[in-house]
């Protein structure tokens, strides 16, 4: 027969109810214990990130940029008239002289007015000598007419002289004595008038011939310019060098003013450098600068600074100081390095991916144990090509990660294995 025993029921009950909150409290803390650990830090792979040492010493601030060789001395050549290309004559890349034809065009109407110029020359030519030999006869005329007067004043002298003498002997009454004498008066008088007149004739000789001349020379002018129109119908480099452009077809009809040929020097060039308009601010004229053209770096110094910018760059021209490598020609595409300035006793590191001038970055920064990054706020300053200066968050030693490591933005810390 059973004996019922409530004092152990009520035992066991109360050990359950204890395992129930010792299990209860034994979740509980292991839930807050979880939740306060920090998470595991993400793995890099050593090989995918660029590592650098933050220094303190000299740093020289440089820009960079690409461009072009071009020629210094370039000559463009233009249309004086209007005209259709009949041929090609030379294509580019041709060495030229001055006198060398490059292109040949027609143009009816030039070689028309030209001859039609030619012509009026030949005429108003002829006028002049016409109006010359008028004018020397008119001269010769009056000489003939003085020597005439002269004479007759010579006669009437002598016949005054003879009356003078029969007058004196009573041979002559004193009537034909005064008309000898008038006669002189009237020859003297009429000498002097011719002469007057031969000396009026002599003096406006270029008077009378200077309007001809004048219309000879506009003519010779206007004529010399209607031949040179022709001439320039075949169309000459006008300095030695290297033809580099003819932007034509033959059969195409150009305008008085187009463009027909380029030619350049190719033996003294210069470097054309775009530089982004955010680096531009600090170039000026006179810096050192080195142009590299893949076969060859060639010091040289800055010349030119566009004051346009254009499509987010600004053109710079380099004097190219250093002997041409082989290969150098016109158009070449070329990188150029700017120096700016040299900078003493700076703390610098290599330039992050997103590191900008005058910024505030994130920049992993290895720990002690070479492992692990954690990352830090650093204050940026003055930039060049491939270095940046530190004014913040960073000192002489410290070891930083320069690659992009946007993937790991919510971490803090990594590990790098």
């Amino acid at each position: 027969m059973d004996i019922a025993r409530p004092d152990l029921a009520r035992k066991k009950k109360l050990r359950q109810s204890l395992y129930a909150v010792v299990s209860v409290i034994v979740v509980v803390l292991i839930t807050v214990g979880v939740s306060r650990l920090e998470p595991a830090a993400p793995r890099v792979d050593r090989d995918t990130i660029y590592l650098d040492t933050v220094q303190r010493g000299p740093m020289v601030r440089q820009v960079r940029g690409t461009g072009t060789l071009v020629p210094e001395q370039i000559r463009w050549i233009p249309a004086t008239t209007d005209g259709t290309v009949e041929r090609i004559v030379i294509r580019p890349g041709a060495l030229v002289t001055p006198d060398t034809v490059i292109v040949e065009l027609s143009n009816p109407e030039v070689e028309q007015t030209a001859l039609e110029a030619r012509l009026n020359l030949d005429a108003a030519e002829a006028r002049y000598s016409n109006r010359q030999v008028e004018v020397e006869r008119d001269i010769l005329n009056q000489q003939s007419a003085l020597a005439t007067v002269e004479a007759q004043l010579k006669t009437a002298r002598l016949q005054a002289d003879a009356d003078e003498q029969l007058f004196a002997q009573g041979l002559v009454s004193s009537l034909e004595l005064q008309k000898s004498q008038a006669a002189v008066q009237e020859y003297d008088t009429r000498f002097r008038i011719e002469q007057e007149r031969l000396q009026m004739a002599t003096d406006t000789v270029e008077a009378q011939l200077a309007v001809e001349q004048a219309e000879v020379d506009r003519l010779l002018t206007l004529h010399e310019l209607r031949e040179q129109q022709v001439a320039d119908l075949h169309v000459r480099a006008g300095m030695p060098g290297v033809l580099q452009q003819v932007p034509l077809d033959e059969g195409q009809r150009v305008t008085a003013g187009t463009n027909l040929a380029r030619v350049g020097d190719p033996t003294v060039l210069k470097a054309e450098l775009r530089i982004a308009e955010t680096q531009a601010k600090d170039i000026q004229i006179g810096q050192p600068a080195a142009v590299d053209t893949r076969n060859g770096v060639i010091p040289g110094h800055v010349t030119r600074i566009d004051p346009a910018v254009e499509n987010g760059t600004v053109t710079v021209d380099v004097a190219l100081a250093g002997e041409l490598p082989r290969g150098a020609r016109p158009d070449l595409t070329v990188d150029g390095t700017i120096e700016l300035e040299r900078m003493d006793d700076i703390l610098f590191v290599g330039r992050p991916v997103f590191g900008q001038e005058e910024s505030v970055v994130s920049l992993f920064r290895v720990e002690a144990d070479g492992t692990h990054a954690a990352r830090a706020r650093v204050s940026l300053g003055r930039a060049s090509v491939n270095t940046i200066e530190v004014i913040e968050g960073l000192q002489p030693g410290d070891r930083v990660v320069l690659s992009d490591m946007s993937t790991w933005d919510q971490f803090d810390r990594v590990r790098i294995e």
